[in-house]
């Protein structure tokens, strides 16, 4: 085990070789096209990065050292290495987490920040560079958490933009990678040609993905949880039914009328500036999570995050959030997912 001395000479190498760039990115950055798609071939939410963080968190307490940053041990390190991609998140200094540069999210966050759903996103500050990669730095929402809880619900009735389906008709391109995903779930799935060719377009695959959970019946889906207790879940694909997330998110709070409470609390009032926020109105918002957070002391959190495929809309649209999706309306279906949350969570509660 290190002492707080080497520990300080690791954090002071770290944070010699971060450059701290809050000016434009320049032309040199990834497109915004490949940060739709290399950061979206698996569905790793950004809960699996939380993970991460909180083990070095914990790792940090567990010393006794007065540092904000500890460095991660090995353990979770490997462990995120097998869920999700490795490289793509990384612990920064104070609270801070880095996530790999994508030129869309930056330019999410950018707005964000000056529109009334601040409050409700990370806090972002701008761009850092480590070992040659450019990272966004935003908040550790769990900094201010005792042992959390975390959960990630995908929100919308959809977590592929139309231009996916575009591309996917003009320049298709079957994945094997995608096949055997499918095959794993169900074996019977792939039709007579993708079982010849062993491999599925991305785009019939996530369709396929969206029929087996709620993101079609309820406009959203679990994507993860953590309990406190370091028990992980991640067999949502098959959960459907409104009875079966009613099930889910009773577990996932431990029958908790507080906690539940906290969280219909704070999602009604995020209801209430998304239907006023001028940036939720003039964008498409696809594949973005809510962030779910408690601990033992009924804390709890509830933030948007993962904009990676958010898109801005011509100047002549806007969206309700909440109309069904037909191709070329670009209707996300993020509000009414929002409702049929904010309704579960209520049924949850005992009648007052």
């Amino acid at each position: 085990m290190e002492n707080v001395a080497e520990l300080q000479v690791k954090f002071s190498d770290l944070a010699a070789r971060v450059s701290l760039r809050l000016n434009p990115v320049s032309k040199q950055f990834v497109s915004r096209r490949h940060c739709r798609t290399k950061r979206h071939d698996n569905r790793e939410g950004l809960i699996l990065l939380l993970l991460f963080l909180l083990s070095a968190w914990n790792e940090h307490k567990n010393r006794g050292t007065s540092s904000p940053l500890s460095m991660p041990s090995k353990k979770p390190q490997q462990w995120l290495q097998v869920v999700g991609h490795a490289g793509t998140f990384r612990v920064g200094e104070y609270g801070m987490l880095l996530k790999k540069f994508c030129e869309g999210e930056q330019q999410c966050f950018q707005k964000l920040m000056e529109d009334t759903l601040k409050p409700y996103v990370p806090a972002y500050h701008g761009v850092v560079q480590q070992d040659e990669h450019d990272y966004n730095m935003m908040d550790n929402l769990l900094t201010h958490f005792n042992s959390p809880a975390i959960m990630d619900c995908k929100m919308g009735s959809r977590t592929y933009l139309e231009e996916e389906l575009v591309l996917a008709r003009e320049r298709p391109q079957p994945r094997r990678d995608m096949y055997e995903k499918m095959v794993a779930v169900d074996p019977e799935a792939p039709t007579a040609q993708e079982q010849a060719q062993q491999a599925v377009l991305k785009t019939r695959y996530m369709q396929w993905r969206e029929s087996l959970s709620s993101t079609t019946t309820l406009g959203f889906r679990i994507e993860g949880v953590r309990k406190a207790n370091g028990e992980c879940r991640t067999n949502f694909k098959r959960t459907k039914s409104r009875e079966q997330v009613m099930d889910a998110l009773k577990d996932f709070v431990d029958s908790n009328t507080q906690i539940a409470r906290g969280y219909l609390r704070r999602l009604k009032q995020l209801r209430q500036v998304l239907e006023t926020s001028d940036f939720f109105r003039t964008h498409e918002v696809v594949g973005s999570s809510l962030l779910f957070v408690h601990d033992g002391t009924g804390k709890t959190g509830v933030w948007m995050i993962d904009f990676a495929k958010t898109a801005a809309l011509p100047p002549h649209l806007t969206l309700d959030h909440r109309s069904p999706w037909v191709e070329g309306n670009r209707e996300d279906g993020y509000l009414w997912g929002l409702d049929n949350l904010i309704d579960i969570l209520t049924n949850i509660l005992p009648l007052t």
